[in-house]
C-alpha cells in the first residue's frame, strides 16, 4: 500500500502571526515545511506546533522522531550528573515520547526512524513499554536505543556490575521493545556469559551493535552469531580477550578501539559480505604484531582503516603471496597517527599486496594531546623503538597499476622520510595521478598550531619530491585542512 500524501497539512497560505506578522514559513510547500522540522530534535520539533494550526499538525505525520536525552536536560559538564538529574531527564524523555507517539495514534503515515538516547534507571522500563506499544499500534520501519551511564569515565569494576543487572532487567521486561530494535548502542556493562547470546538471541531485527566498555569479566570470549547484524562495534573493551564472529553472514562493517590480546583482537568465522575492517590501538611492547593474513583470513575487504595513536606498530610486514588472499579486493587504505619517529619503508608492503589499491591516505605525526608522556609514561610497558620489527625491502621491480591517489598528512618536520616513502610510491605506481600534502590536522586541545602552507614550502617540497624523476604525469597539490573542527572526529 502507497504511502499516504503528506498534503494534509491545510492551505499553504501565510498564518497570521503574533503582532499581525506573516508566517512567512508557512508559505512554503509540505514536503519542504516537513523536511525542515525533521532535522530537529524533537523537543525543537514540539516546540513549532505553537506557531500555527498548520504546525501543530506536523508532528503526527514526521517520518523521524529523534528524543534524545540532552535536548531535555542543562548542560552538566561544570559539576557530576546526580541520582536527581538522571530521574529527572529520563522522566522529561518518557514524557515527551509518551505525547509524541500518543499523538499519532491511528496515524497513517510510517514512523521511518525512531532515535532514542535515554539513561539506564528505573524510568527505562516505561520508555520501552511505550516503544513496545508503539511498534505493536504503529508502522514503524526503524527502532533505534543509545542507552547511556550516570558514570561515563573511569568507573569501577562494581558499577559495571551494577549497571549490567540494571540493564538486564529491563532488557527482561521489554523482549518486544528490543525484540523490533534495528540499532542499539551500550555502555559500561558487565554482564554474565549467557547474556550476550540471550540478547542477540531477542534482538532478532538487529542490524547494528556497538558496545562501549562492556565485557563478561577478566579474559572473556565474546562469541558472536546473528543473522542481520551487518555492523559491528566494540570500543575499549578491555577484559574481553578475544571476539568469536561464528556466523554473521550479513556483516559488512567491523570496528575495534582498543584491545588487550596479546594474538589479536578478534576471530573471523563465517563472514562472507565483510568489506571494511577499522583498528584503533596503542601498542605496548608486549603486543604480539598482527598479521593480516592470519587475523583476516580470505575475508577480501575492500577498506582497511588502521590507527596507532602514535606508538608502537603492531602489524608486521606480509609478502605478496600471504596478502592476496586478503587484500585482492582492497581499494581503500587509511593508516592514522603513525609516530614521526618511524620509517615509512614498511608501508610499501601494503602496496605489493594489494594490486587493486587506488587510495592510499597516511597520517604521520605524534599527537602530543592524546599521548602518554612524562612520569606517566613510566607506568606503562611502551615500546622503546616503535618500529621495531618493521624491516621491509620492496621488490626492486615492483610496478603498482591500479594507485591513483596517494593523501598524506603530517608536520612534516621528518621531511626527508616522508620525501623518501612518497618517492618510492611515484616510482612503484605508474598510474599514480594525484598527491595531495596537508600539514597534520588537529583536535580541539592542539587548535592555535593549526596552519596552512607557506609559499616557500610548497617549492621545496616539490622540488624535493621531482628531483631526477625521468618523468611525471602526477599533479602535486597542496590543499588546506579548512576548519580544525572538521578534522577532530577523523583524527580521533
Amino acid at each position: 500500500m502507497a504511502e499516504p500524501s503528506v498534503k494534509g497539512l491545510g492551505k499553504s497560505s501565510p498564518d497570521v502571526v503574533e503582532g499581525n506578522e506573516v508566517d512567512r514559513l508557512s508559505k512554503l510547500p509540505d514536503d519542504v515545511l516537513l523536511n525542515i522540522v525533521e532535522r530537529l530534535d524533537i523537543a525543537d520539533a514540539a516546540r513549532t506546533t505553537i506557531l500555527s494550526r498548520r504546525w501543530k499538525q506536523i508532528p503526527a505525520i514526521l517520518s523521524k522522531l529523534i528524543i534524545m536525552v540532552g535536548s531535555f536536560q542543562p548542560n552538566h559538564e561544570s559539576r557530576k550528573l546526580t541520582s536527581d538529574d538522571i530521574v529527572r531527564a529520563n522522566t522529561t524523555v518518557l514524557e515527551a515520547t509518551r505525547s509524541i507517539l500518543e499523538r499519532r495514534a491511528g496515524s497513517p503515515y510510517t514512523i521511518h526512524l525512531l532515535r532514542m538516547q535515554f539513561y539506564l534507571g528505573d524510568e527505562s522500563i516505561f520508555i520501552g513499554q511505550t516503544v513496545a506499544n508503539t511498534i505493536a499500534t504503529q508502522k514503524v520501519a526503524s527502532v533505534e536505543f543509545t542507552i547511556m551511564t550516570k558514570v561515563r569515565k573511569k568507573i569501577t569494576n562494581n558499577g559495571l556490575l551494577t549497571y549490567g543487572r540494571q540493564f538486564m532487567s529491563f532488557f527482561d521486561s521489554c523482549p518486544n521493545t528490543f525484540g523490533g530494535l534495528a540499532r542499539l548502542t551500550l555502555e559500561n556493562l558487565r554482564l554474565g556469559e549467557s547474556y550476550f547470546p540471550k540478547i542477540f538471541s531477542v534482538c532478532k531485527q538487529l542490524e547494528l551493535l556497538r558496545l562501549y566498555h562492556c565485557d563478561m569479566g577478566i579474559d572473556s570470549l565474546l562469541e558472536v552469531e546473528h543473522p542481520q547484524l551487518s555492523e559491528l562495534v566494540i570500543a575499549c573493551s578491555r577484559l574481553i580477550k578475544r571476539v568469536d564472529l561464528k556466523w554473521l553472514p550479513k556483516l559488512t562493517v567491523l570496528k575495534f578501539n582498543v584491545f588487550r590480546s596479546q594474538d589479536g583482537p578478534f576471530c573471523l568465522g563465517y563472514v562472507p559480505l565483510l568489506h571494511t575492517v577499522t583498528i584503533i590501538n596503542t601498542g605496548f611492547a608486549w603486543h604480539k604484531m598482527l598479521k593480516f593474513s592470519e587475523l583476516l583470513g580470505k575475508t577480501g575487504i575492500s577498506n582497511l582503516h588502521l590507527d596507532f595513536r602514535s606508538e608502537k606498530i603492531w602489524v608486521k610486514p606480509e609478502g605478496r603471496r600471504q596478502l592476496l588472499p586478503v587484500f585482492h579486493k582492497l581499494t581503500l587504505v587509511n593508516l592514522l597517527n603513525i609516530s614521526e619517529e618511524c620509517d615509512l619503508t614498511w608501508i610499501m608492503f601494503i602496496l605489493q599486496g594489494a594490486p587493486t589499491l587506488k587510495e592510499l591516505r597516511i597520517l604521520v605525526r605524534d599527537h602530543l594531546c592524546e599521548m602518554i608522556s612524562g612520569e606517566q609514561r613510566k607506568k606503562f610497558v611502551f615500546s622503546e623503538e616503535k618500529d621495531n620489527g618493521l624491516e621491509w625491502e620492496p621488490a626492486p621491480d615492483f610496478k603498482h597499476h591500479n594507485l591513483a591517489e596517494l593523501r598524506m598528512y603530517g608536520r612534516f618536520r621528518a621531511q626527508d622520510n616522508i620525501v623518501r616513502f612518497v618517492r618510492n610510491v611515484m616510482e612503484a605506481a605508474v598510474n599514480l595521478e594525484d598527491i595531495k600534502l596537508f600539514k597534520s590536522p588537529v583536535c580541539e586541545n592542539c587548535k592555535h598550531m593549526l596552519q596552512e602552507w607557506t609559499l616557500m614550502e610548497k617549492s621545496s617540497l616539490s622540488h624535493k619530491l621531482n628531483m631526477g624523476m625521468l618523468s611525471s604525469n602526477v599533479q602535486i597539490q597542496f590543499p588546506s585542512l579548512g576548519k580544525f573542527r572538521t578534522w577532530s572526529k577523523y583524527c580521533s
